[in-house]
């Protein structure tokens, strides 16, 4: 299991351009739907933890998953898996950057890669909108506003939305059990 786990996010490191948040369809589609590791609700749960904890977004939900398929020696495979490529790509870009950085075959490869790129960002997005209430919607595209538009911090909607959250749901525990 600790091998298939760092093979796992080895292969999703070494294939995956973009980002962390290119990695994420990638992520689930592996530990979901081909390996079944992680329940597709538990995976939301560690993608929005991935999301609030500081560092990279796909290093740390490769840590939640590993660490959820087989705790501490689960998280350590994983960590490794998720890093080494990028790690070694960058040592060698490093290495060779001054050889190739006006290189116009290089510039016009990375001008490319941008669409696909954007779109393996939004991908997830609609994904995790799937089966959402009608009022979430409203709220994701008033947070993606307040964000770009307005150029409020994303801290302080997390925190507003973890705090509504909290409170939308002892509202609702509270109906419950009345």
């Amino acid at each position: 299991m600790i091998l298939q786990l760092f093979w796992s996010f080895l292969k999703i490191g070494a294939f995956t351009f973009g980002g962390g948040y290119a990695m994420i369809p990638i992520i689930e589609r592996e530990v979901i739907e081909r390996r079944g590791w992680v329940a597709r609700q538990d995976f939301l749960d560690l993608l929005t933890l991935a999301q609030s904890a500081p560092g990279p977004i796909a290093l740390n939900t490769a840590v939640f998953v590993g660490y959820k398929v087989h705790k501490l020696r689960g998280a350590l495979a994983a960590l490794m898996g998720i890093v080494i490529p990028s790690f070694t790509v960058i040592l060698v870009v490093a290495m060779l950057f001054a050889d190739i950085r006006h290189n116009p075959y290089v510039d016009a490869a990375f001008k490319g890669m941008r669409p696909a790129v954007v779109a393996l960002i939004v991908a997830p997005v609609f994904k995790l909108a799937k089966g959402m209430h009608r009022v979430m919607y409203l709220l994701i595209v008033a947070t993606a506003v307040a964000i770009h538009w307005l150029g409020l911090s994303p801290i302080y909607l997390l925190i507003a939305a973890a705090v509504g959250g909290i409170a939308w749901e002892l509202s609702h525990l509270k109906k419950l059990k009345q």
